[in-house]
């Protein structure tokens, strides 16, 4: 008996069932080491090393209550805040008159050069910076750590602005020149407020990547000023692993991110996806 063609309403069924699968896999990838790292960290040392793993077990907070007693948190987390949106701010400041001049005026070597800054590997710049920051004064203080993250939050905001600068319609900017605005008015007064999915985006994103560095705060920092990531660190000896700390010290550092990337989803969802406004 011959079978006749498949209907769309199957190929339908079969492309989103395809379709879940793959988003499932994908998630997974992405989803499953943070579900992991939760996991753990309520777990004991002996718990966490047992093969193949238990999924059930007496939960634990022992874990975390040695982050907080064997370690500052507090003070590391307040200075991850300090420190991280400090760069984020600064980083605005600088990095959006860039994105604006590169994308209005097309300095494109300018351009260029920032995103060579972003791909040169963030240990290149620790030398040269700890002996300038040792000679002014500025190893373990805010003001070298933000100093520091700015290679990281300026080309990032720069190159994901100039793509949403570009993409202001110029007859806006022509007609606040008309009724009398300068430039810099028709910049803060025009350009900025359009772009505002995109500061969020950015803003988000370059936060995280200053939130989760390790390398400067633990080269530049001292005991006043060490963030979030170099708690992770301190688990660390070279005879032992505490890989229960490791997990509820990496769980506490991630979740604050994670809140604020739930709170402001749309917003960001939106800045990512519509790359601007069509002229």
């Amino acid at each position: 008996m011959t079978r006749g063609p498949v209907g769309p309403a199957a190929w339908r069924l079969a492309r989103r069932a395809t379709f879940y699968v793959a988003l499932m896999l994908v998630l997974g990838v992405f989803v499953f080491p943070f579900f992991w790292m939760a996991f753990n960290s309520f777990k004991t040392h002996e718990k966490i090393l047992e093969y193949p793993p238990a999924f059930v077990f007496a939960p634990t907070l022992s874990n975390f209550r040695n982050v907080f007693w064997q370690t500052p948190f507090i003070q590391y987390t307040w200075n991850s805040v300090l420190v991280s949106f400090g760069s984020v701010g600064v980083g605005m400041l600088l990095g959006l008159p860039a994105a604006y001049g590169i994308a209005r005026y097309g300095h494109r070597t300018f351009a260029l050069s920032i995103l060579v800054c972003r791909m040169i590997p963030g240990i290149s710049f620790l030398v040269p910076w700890f002996i300038v920051f040792r000679a002014l004064g500025l190893i373990d203080t805010y003001t070298g750590l933000v100093i520091a993250h700015l290679v990281i939050t300026v080309p990032l905001i720069t190159w994901i602005m100039i793509g949403f600068f570009e993409e202001v319609p110029l007859e806006l900017e022509e007609a606040g020149r008309i009724d009398g605005c300068s430039r810099l008015g028709v910049f803060l007064r025009i350009a900025v407020p359009l772009v505002r999915p995109g500061l969020v985006s950015a803003g988000i994103l370059a936060l995280i990547f200053a939130w989760n560095s390790f390398l400067f705060p633990l080269i530049l920092a001292g005991v006043k000023t060490k963030t979030l990531p170099v708690v992770v660190y301190s688990f660390m000896t070279f005879d032992y692993l505490d890989l229960g700390g490791i997990y509820a010290a990496s769980t506490l550092i991630t979740l604050p991110v994670v809140v604020m990337v739930l709170l402001v989803q749309r917003q960001f969802i939106r800045g990512l996806t519509i790359g601007g406004l069509k002229g």
